[in-house]
């Protein structure tokens, strides 16, 4: 073979070479935004008076949303325990003429503690502390109180959510040797009825989207811009949390996404464009300040992702109009804190569920 001829040859491997890799080029350019690859920095001791790993700074001293966590005077890893309450419950009461043992309480316990839509709780009155609790096995108690929610996000009590908690405590009351006195059924419904009536005036779940402006963005690219403020994967695919100090509370902000591109096979390739950053008023403790960190959250992803914050009819959401809301949103707070209501009570998440 001459030397022009492996010349060519060698010349058309590298031109060949070149549209392929172009054309690589071209197609990564083309598709979603993809996560990068960040140094992980080195473990470093705090300086005196800093604040310590995992401790967040004050929210009013900055506004990015990674500063938003709760203080370490709101990080005692309390766990939120659900109690009658009669505000949202209508409470039946269960006398005993001797002390019922916790492990007799627990046996005859109704399987599930629903009545139609409605939850319901059973307690008893611990006869050594006095208090009103779940049956524990090693605890005897003197008293007994059963109570159903009488309204969530599913509605109003009705008659015959009301007659099956009748008939289940009945069951647990003849299990235990219980006479049980129970509310009329009419006056429950009503009261049930107007509880409906406030909570379906002040429920709120406040919501902004971000739309890209150009590239769409891959899951994992969703995922590293949230990480960095805050924000951890959820139970459900395509959700993300920033989560709240208290166990079991309810999460500060959520960021969803399309559930399908979180469960695609090569989650690189779906492109997504749409994200819903929101929080939910009344089951959100305002101490968090659930408010600043949404604000804050939309602003700092909008930039970092290149993104538009919009409402649910694609109009821009201005500074301006997130001060609207917050105007909106104080009143509302005044109006549950008037019903003895307040935001993020166990009473009002009970409610708005």
């Amino acid at each position: 073979m001459s030397t022009l001829t492996i010349a060519l040859a060698s010349l058309g491997g590298v031109v060949l070479a070149g549209v392929v890799a172009h054309g690589a080029w071209q197609a990564r350019k083309a598709g979603p935004k993809r996560a990068v690859m960040e140094p992980r920095p080195e473990p470093r001791e705090p300086l005196l008076g800093a604040p310590l790993v995992g401790v967040q700074a004050d929210p009013h001293d900055s506004h990015d949303p990674a500063e938003l966590a709760p203080g370490p005077e709101r990080r005692a890893n309390k766990r939120i325990v659900n109690r009658l309450d009669a505000l949202v419950d209508s409470i039946a009461t269960l006398a005993v003429e001797v002390p019922v043992s916790g492990t007799v309480a627990i046996a005859h316990l109704p399987t599930t503690r629903r009545a139609g839509g409605k939850p319901f709780l059973i307690e008893g009155l611990n006869s050594e502390t006095g208090d009103w609790e779940a049956p524990v096995s090693t605890q005897r108690y003197g008293e007994f109180q059963a109570g159903v929610l009488l309204a969530n996000r599913t509605g109003a009590l009705n008659e015959i959510e009301y007659s099956e908690f009748v008939q289940k405590v009945q069951a647990f009351a003849e299990g235990i040797g219980a006479l049980p006195q129970f509310p009329d059924m009419l006056e429950a419904v009503a009261a049930a009825r107007e509880l409906d009536g406030f909570a379906s005036q002040h429920d709120a779940q406040l919501a902004v989207h971000l739309h890209a402006r150009s590239a769409a963005w891959s899951v994992g690219y969703i995922q590293q811009h949230a990480g960095r403020h805050g924000f951890v994967p959820g139970v459900v695919p395509g959700r993300l949390v920033m989560p709240a100090s208290e166990e079991g509370a309810p999460p500060i902000l959520t960021l969803t996404f399309d559930s399908q591109a979180a469960l695609a096979d090569d989650p690189n390739v779906a492109a997504v464009r749409d994200v819903t950053l929101s929080f939910d008023v009344p089951q959100t403790d305002p101490k968090a300040d659930p408010f600043v960190a949404w604000q804050a959250s939309a602003q700092a992803l909008s930039l970092g992702m290149d993104a538009s914050i919009v409402d649910d009819h694609g109009r821009p959401l201005s500074p301006e109009g997130f001060g609207a809301i917050g105007h909106e949103l104080s009143q509302l707070y005044v109006a549950l804190e008037a019903r003895d209501l307040p935001a993020g009570s166990p009473a009002a998440r009970r409610l708005f569920s």
